[in-house]
């Protein structure tokens, strides 16, 4: 079985992310770049089916030339071998033009099933299983908590707020995952030694056979016009209670219009 896993590269979650103020985009180059982590869950999937049939797992990724990092933590989890996406022109890309190159790439690649994780911690759109799947022809799972595959048909758990769905569907097919469907593995030192020699094919939109005019942020469908940072936290209000106490409590809520 080849299965490809798509992976991205984000600004970590846990540190303040920013905008550049010259165009309204990501500021990735002073950002801590960290692998998107839906995206571990999807690799630690994947390397659970070949273990299981076999075959093969390789990375694909878009991004600038810091998106190795990325690919090399997936390689030294355990994939095979990866695909780097890098073209300048694809700076500011919508998820619209994303789904493009992805495609394009997926399309120079033999697959029985690509997996990605749900949603990436920076954009939080879960549109690309979607996208691809409508470009590619092929059938989506989208919100996995369970993944079995047997023989030419997918099986997964959708998870839902109240449960979840069983849903199937014949290979090819392309399926999303959540964090509750495993635990990722840690890389090994081992690993990480051999991912140093697993290979790295880089590719740019022209190579896809992509018009790079039509990728990038002067024809995205969708811009940021506008930003502005988080106020500065102000003094709080002391309410000295002088057996009015509740009076003056409810009425600066009432003030705030918070009740």
């Amino acid at each position: 079985m080849n299965i490809v896993v798509l992976v991205k590269q984000v600004p970590d979650s846990g540190t303040e992310r920013k905008l550049d103020p010259a165009d309204n985009t990501v500021a990735r180059a002073t950002a801590d770049n960290v692998i998107n982590e839906m995206d571990e869950y999807a690799i630690e999937e994947a390397l659970t089916l070949r273990e299981a049939h076999g075959g093969e797992v390789t990375v694909l990724t878009v991004g600038p030339d810091t998106a190795k990092d990325a690919i090399r933590k997936a390689l030294s989890m355990g994939a095979d071998k990866a695909v780097h996406v890098s073209d300048p022109a694809m700076h500011g890309a919508c998820a619209p033009q994303t789904s493009a190159v992805i495609a394009a790439a997926l399309g120079q690649l033999e697959y029985d099933l690509v997996l990605c994780g749900a949603e990436s911690t920076d954009g939080q759109v879960s549109v690309m299983p979607a996208l691809l799947a409508e470009r590619l022809g092929i059938p989506q799972l989208s919100g996995a908590r369970k993944l079995t595959v047997e023989g030419s048909t997918a099986r997964i758990e959708r998870q839902t707020d109240g449960g979840y769905w069983e849903l199937e569907a014949a290979l090819p097919a392309i399926v999303s995952t959540w964090d509750t469907i495993n635990e990722p593995r840690y890389p090994s030192f081992k690993g990480i030694m051999a991912a140093k020699k697993k290979p790295v094919e880089v590719r740019t939109l022209a190579e896809l056979g992509l018009d790079p005019s039509t990728i990038g942020l002067g024809t995205a469908t969708s811009q940021v016009l506008d930003f502005a940072g988080r106020p500065p936290k102000g003094e709080g209000v002391k309410v000295p209670d002088e057996g009015d106490g509740a009076d003056k409590l409810v009425g600066y809520l009432v003030a705030q219009k918070i009740v």
